[in-house]
């Protein structure tokens, strides 16, 4: 089998553990689960240390010892330190099954199957050659619980859990242009059924929870089909009983057969100021990680700065540690194990283990920001703020340098609902890890942004007003009967978090055209919150892409005051009409968007690629950005003059 290329960033989000992807030769494969990852026959060929991070934050919240970089793949010579060589992420072949676009004929082979699959029909095979190749099928079966199968093309066609036809298969199409096209036949038997329906699913009435077609009609309703538990990504096979949740059918590449869990988070230093550059970078080499364990499990808090000078001098080259003071060295350890400071609150069991609490979480690095830090790995300054802006804006900063890391904690099928952290890590990995030796994959990004707060007097009038709230409620409701139809939980929108969100995409929009950025590399990460003591209503902008579009200094730019105000003007002002208005702001009464969850807000005026977006395009309306046609005064910057 060919290999294929992917950035490391990809392993951890979209196509991480459990998902999907086609090699370059049309294969399609399916990432392995972690106890794959770094497997190696000679331990003394694996360096682990180079692929280690660390967010003391980001640890404790997910309950990990570490991070693990995705390994990348080093060529044996030119230079290479021998240990890491080859380094590679498995992947496994999926789904099984496969037919011939010749003769129609179905063939399952095996997940560790390493050659293309050739066709075996006799037709083919006849004059000794060799067969057509075998494209596999573009259906499988997922269920709520993360579950993947190969669709049961034997049993459904049989209808029967236990088929006794061992006949060959064929899977033809005979026209039209939806499922009820696609016919499964058995040639020994003489029966055949279409494919019609096999991705529906909805609702069960009562207390009968969810129902599917491929669950109820397989058989019977009265014997229904049940997920049998596989997970293939891990190796794993159905398993009766473990899971008997009803299971749909699917299109391999449809965008419900899997949603990552990322986690982010801004670093933030314990002590600002406490941990130098020099430090920092001392920090990331491996050799370092491991003596300061080595003195971190033998003497813990009671580490003193000769301890680690001489442990480090055994480790490094003295000339690298001699230039570092005392307070230089015990100020790296202490940041890197969290002594002396108080350590985040563990989640706990039940509902919080859910790790919805985003407002508690994000209100540290909201703190942080607007408080001009000083620090090597997270810095911001304030450029000032334009006196045309001071109506609107409270505060503005300029990030110079940040660093984020995000982490796949789980992943979905079916549904982008609320995932345990327990469940999630489960689903990575066939056996779990204690805390002390847990990892989760990430992948770390060093760049730049631009912060800015809404002035709260302002806000506070603004939000107060009916019109204002009617509007935020409208989005709420939609989502509501969306929650209630899939099996989400509801969220309530607040109107200060859709201005923002929405002023989030007016803005990114501005930046692609003002500084040469691609709309693809910058995020945004929103800090919003009405909770007493935690008042939030920032928005940060910064650079999504580890490579050198993200450290160029553009965003810092544009954060000065004169350079702001144009964005701002620019901005505003192609939000005042879309090119497919009216018909972008009069749809926007009766929603428009994914699930109909947004209001005046399409792709010619504020959607942006998902990447981008924290929210998946969802829970837009410039109406409460600058007002709707037939009242403008309900925007929150209606009446700004930024020209």
């Amino acid at each position: 089998m060919s290999t294929g290329n992917m950035r490391r960033a990809q392993l951890v989000t979209p196509f991480g553990v459990g998902a999907m992807s086609v090699l370059v030769d049309g294969t399609s494969v399916i990432t392995a689960g972690l106890d794959h990852w770094y497997d190696v026959d000679n331990p003394d060929t694996l360096k682990i240390d180079e692929y280690q991070a660390h967010d003391w934050r980001l640890e404790a919240r997910l309950k990990v010892a570490e991070f693990r970089l995705p390994p990348d793949y080093r060529y044996k010579g030119a230079g290479n330190d021998p240990r890491n060589v080859g380094l590679t992420v498995p992947v496994l072949r999926f789904p099984r099954w496969s037919f011939c676009m010749y003769c129609k004929r179905l063939e399952k082979s095996p997940l560790t199957l390493q050659t293309r699959m050739f066709c075996p029909d006799p037709s083919h095979t006849s004059k000794g050659k060799k067969g057509p190749r075998m494209a596999q099928v573009p259906f499988v079966a997922i269920c709520a619980r993360g579950h993947l199968d190969d669709f049961p093309f034997n049993e459904w066609v049989h209808r029967s859990h236990t088929p006794s036809c061992s006949g060959q298969l064929y899977l033809t199409s005979r026209g039209g242009g939806g499922l009820e096209g696609q016919i499964v036949e058995c040639r020994k038997c003489n029966k055949e059924r279409s494919l019609r329906g096999i991705t529906e699913g909805g609702r069960g009435d009562g207390s009968s929870g969810e129902r599917t077609v491929l669950t109820d009609q397989l058989v019977s309703r009265d014997e229904p089909y049940n997920c049998p538990g596989s997970r293939p990504w891990l190796g794993q096979g159905a398993a009766p009983g473990t899971c008997g949740e009803p299971i749909r059918g699917a299109l391999r590449a449809a965008g419900n057969v899997y949603f990552p869990k990322v986690e982010s988070s801004i670093y933030l230093p314990r002590k600002e100021g406490a941990v130098s550059a020099e430090v920092h970078a001392l920090l990331k080499q491996p050799a370092v990680e491991v003596a300061m364990k080595f003195v971190h499990r033998f003497v813990g808090a009671q580490a003193t700065a000769d301890m680690l000078r001489e442990n480090l001098e055994s480790a490094l080259a003295a000339e690298l540690v001699t230039p570092l003071s005392h307070e230089d060295l015990l100020a790296g350890y202490r940041d890197r194990f969290g002594i002396g400071e108080d350590q985040p609150e563990a989640e706990e069991e039940g509902e919080t283990e859910l790790l919805t609490g985003s407002d508690e979480w994000r209100y540290p690095e909201f703190q942080h920001i607007r408080e001009k830090p000083k620090d090597a790995l997270l810095s911001a300054s304030d450029p000032g703020l334009d006196s045309a802006l001071t109506s609107h804006l409270g505060r503005v900063r300029s990030v110079d340098v940040l660093r984020e890391t995000r982490a796949l904690r789980g992943f979905t099928r079916v549904r982008d609902d609320a995932l345990r952290l327990s469940a999630g890590k489960q689903m990575l990995r066939r056996k779990s890890l204690v805390p002390a030796q847990d990892w989760l994959p990430a992948y770390v990004v060093k760049g730049e942004g631009i912060f800015f707060e809404l002035d709260a007097e302002r806000l506070a009038a603004w939000e107060k007003r009916a019109e204002i709230q009617h509007r935020a409620t409208m989005i709420t409701d939609r989502y509501g009967e969306v929650a209630a139809s899939r099996g989400l939980q509801k969220r309530v929108l607040i109107p200060r978090f859709v201005l923002l969100h929405t002023l989030a995409h007016l803005v990114i929009n501005e930046l692609v055209f003002a500084c040469g950025y691609s709309s693809a590399s910058l995020r945004e990460r929103l800090y919003v919150s009405d909770a007493p003591g935690r008042e939030m209503a920032g928005l940060l902008i910064y650079t999504a892409a580890g490579d050198s579009e993200g450290t160029m200094g553009g965003l810092v730019r544009m954060a000065r005051p004169g350079n702001l105000r144009s964005v701002f003007s620019s901005a505003l002002g192609d939000a005042q009409w879309c090119s497919t208005d009216p018909v972008c702001m009069d749809a926007g009464e009766k929603g428009q968007g994914p699930q109909s969850c947004n209001l005046a807000a399409c792709h010619g005026c504020a959607l942006l690629p998902e990447t981008s977006c924290e929210e998946f395009n969802r829970f837009l309306d410039r109406g409460l950005v600058v007002g709707t046609f037939a009242d403008r005064s309900i925007g929150f910057f209606s009446d700004a003059s930024f020209s």
